[in-house]
């Protein structure tokens, strides 16, 4: 599987930290909102709505909270203005990263997230300097064990994919944003169902990063996703199964 699998897998591990350190609500509540502003209040319409619906759910949002987030989007009824904001730059070794996030006040998190940056070893850029080294693709991982590797690349490139990687942990099937759903919900029709499912900003290639890189640019990413205006951090490098494996010690 890519490098983009594995930092998928690191993703998953720290967002049950960040699960325990009680932010995920806060985002999760922008997420919607702003999804509900940009796209309207009808799950059925807005498959980014339904989806940090989804999100919501699984870490026990309760309902009421879920249903006033929509309506502070729709303007049903008054809450802090929120909008949408990418940032830019690199880590160590030259590393790019992308972030993307919500504010109510642009000028404020531009400053705190460059000074993340910078006490992490790493300096934000302007606008679009390492934009165009990622592509917005769905990402959807399926655990090895839902069917044989040649089942699975021939199920998804039928429903409408566009790649599938595989290794031992499992299955991992890229699509065009607009064909995430239906490719999740085909898949999960032939008994392969998601353990995720989301549209990232994928890196169209990769660097590996050694045992010193691995460590300074994921202290780097683990602060900016602590920031509570910071929603998703993207970066072009993987760690290669050695390195991973003394991280892991």
């Amino acid at each position: 599987m890519g490098g983009h699998s594995k930092w998928a897998n690191i993703k998953h591990r720290k967002g049950a930290q960040d699960a325990k350190k009680g932010k995920v609500w806060t985002k999760q509540v922008r997420e919607i909102t702003i999804a509900a502003k940009i796209g309207g209040g009808l799950v059925e319409n807005n498959p980014r709505l339904r989806k940090a619906i989804d999100d919501a759910r699984s870490t026990n949002m309760p309902a009421d909270n879920i249903k006033r987030a929509i309506q502070k989007g729709t303007g049903e009824i008054p809450g802090v203005q929120y909008e949408e904001l990418t940032m830019e730059g690199y880590g160590a070794g030259g590393v790019a990263i992308f972030a993307e996030g919500t504010s109510d006040n642009r000028n404020r998190t531009t400053n705190e997230v460059r000074r993340i940056f910078e006490m992490n070893g790493g300096n934000m850029g302007s606008q679009g300097c390492v934009g165009f080294l990622f592509e917005r693709r769905g990402v959807i991982t399926v655990a090895r064990d839902a069917m044989s590797e040649d089942a699975m690349i021939e199920l998804a490139l039928e429903l409408g994919a566009d790649d599938v990687k595989t290794d031992d942990s499992g299955f991992e099937v890229l699509t065009a944003p607009a064909a995430l759903d239906a490719v999740k919900d085909g898949l999960k029709a032939k008994g392969a169902a998601a353990r995720s499912a989301e549209v990232a900003m994928v890196p169209k290639t990769l660097v590996a990063v050694d045992r010193a890189g691995a460590e300074k640019n994921l202290k780097l990413i683990e602060a900016l996703e602590e920031h509570d205006d910071v929603s998703n951090v993207y970066a072009n490098f993987y760690i290669p199964d050695e390195v991973m494996a003394a991280l892991d010690k």
